[in-house]
């Protein structure tokens, strides 16, 4: 069984037989070492102290390679990673999924906004019987190749399964890629004679009505600052009553108030800061946001726009000429405060089911 964490061109493809029962424990046990780091709690049994000191010596020097991959951040992500990572989540949601019987290589093109963003294209990928062939962002090239070689050792047929690629892809049957909409354009180009399924740039909101409490604006807080607000569930955008008194919202998220002094963030809110004041744009500060009434959707890192609203038509409208935009809705009505960063395992990104477009291309194949 050759080693498939390096790519190379012209190699004869080859999958070793495993079943998906075996893919569901595989990732159930790495599973519980995520959730065990995350928790800073003692090594589980199944992990070796070679491979649980490989993980704690590359997570406490990943900010020298990335500043926004903090170890809090890194284990936050593990936290919502290990969550997925149980059997009965796994088999619960891939039951109405057919597993392929002839494997597939899909190409993986991941963004490096947050840590491990791209891991549920990568569980996809494995869980719906066919290959992975990946090309990590240079901002996140190492978290998930440890992450994979813990796979392969609890079950080591998914070595053929997996593979890195270093240099220009080649040899694959479809392609999942997410960017910014400038990549999209370059993606919808290169691939289009291939099967695809292509993400650009997304944001969150949240939609406010008035009878917020405190608890719930220090949630929306969380959706706010959480990963430093890089993320496309990140809340950059709210919606608020003509009556809101902002006071409110300032006062609920001050338990966030440290985020200013990381410095990469810090940066940003200094620099937004200053273009603003100088081109007398009016905004409001609390020293470590600045907000800006403004209805575009994205905001800079360190600001957040808001805009008010007379009627809830106003709000539907707003919705339906952005929602090509939107990742997800925070507020009564929608997504609990405090979860925009949560997501569920049917919770798929842009809104398309990528189970169903694994099964579909391999489908068309035969």
């Amino acid at each position: 069984m050759f080693c498939a964490f390096t790519h190379k061109k012209n190699r004869k493809a080859y999958f070793c037989t495993v079943k998906r029962s075996q893919i569901i424990s595989a990732f159930a046990a790495l599973g519980e070492i995520l959730a065990a780091f995350a928790k800073d709690q003692s090594r589980p049994a199944t992990c070796t102290a070679a491979e649980w000191e490989a993980l704690v010596a590359l997570v406490q020097k990943e900010q020298h390679f990335n500043g926004w991959f903090t170890e809090d951040a890194i284990k936050m992500a593990f936290q919502e990673i290990a969550l997925w990572l149980t059997s009965e989540q796994l088999q619960e949601w891939l039951a109405p999924y057919a597993y392929a019987e002839k494997p597939q290589t899909v190409a993986l093109i991941l963004p490096g906004n947050l840590p491990l963003v791209g891991f549920h294209d990568f569980l996809c990928v494995l869980c719906s019987g066919h290959k992975a062939l990946i090309k990590l962002s240079s901002e996140d090239a190492r978290l998930l190749p440890l992450l994979a070689k813990m796979l392969v050792l609890f079950e080591p047929a998914l070595e053929s399964r997996i593979e890195f690629a270093f240099g220009k892809l080649v040899a694959y049957n479809a392609v999942i890629a997410t960017g910014s909409n400038n990549s999209m354009l370059h993606f919808k180009q290169y691939f289009t004679s291939v099967p695809h399924l292509l993400r650009g740039h997304r944001t969150s909101i949240a939609v406010l009505d008035g009878s917020e409490t405190t608890a719930e604006l220090t949630l929306l807080g969380h959706d706010i600052f959480q990963y430093y607000g890089r993320g496309c569930r990140n809340v950059t955008q709210i919606l608020l009553p003509l009556d809101f008194e902002l006071n409110r919202f300032f006062e609920a998220i001050m338990p966030y108030a440290e985020v200013v002094n990381h410095k990469k963030y810090g940066n940003n809110y200094d620099y937004n800061k200053a273009i603003h004041l100088m081109n007398q744009v009016p905004i409001l500060d609390n020293h470590f946001l600045l907000l800006k009434e403004s209805q575009e959707l994205h905001s800079p890192l360190g600001m957040l726009h808001y805009h008010r609203y007379a009627s809830i038509n106003e709000v539907e409208a707003y919705l339906e000429t952005n929602q090509q935009q939107i990742q997800c809705i925070v507020g009564h009505t929608y997504m609990p405060f405090g979860t925009a960063q949560c997501p569920q395992l049917t919770d798929y990104a842009d809104g398309i089911d990528t189970m169903q477009f694994l099964g579909n291309f391999a489908s068309c194949l035969f």
